[in-house]
């Protein structure tokens, strides 16, 4: 899955760990989300929607592997 979550995080001037915070998790898990390292569940991709007044496909794509 592709993310644009660092370019989401700029818009509003949060540092990692700053996002980590609000959303309750590490800045260890923000980061592996931006490098493509890992998914996050659900719950967290809608607090990240929630947080960023998006829908989770605005931060987030899923391309089907052929």
């Amino acid at each position: 899955m592709e993310n644009n979550l660092k370019v989401w995080r700029a818009k509003e001037d949060l540092t990692q760990e700053e996002l980590a915070k609000k959303v309750e998790v590490t800045r260890q898990t923000i980061n592996s989300i931006e490098r493509g390292k890992y998914d996050p569940s659900l719950e967290l991709a809608f607090k990240l929607a929630e947080l960023f007044e998006c829908k989770i496909e605005d931060i987030f794509d899923y391309r089907k592997e052929k």
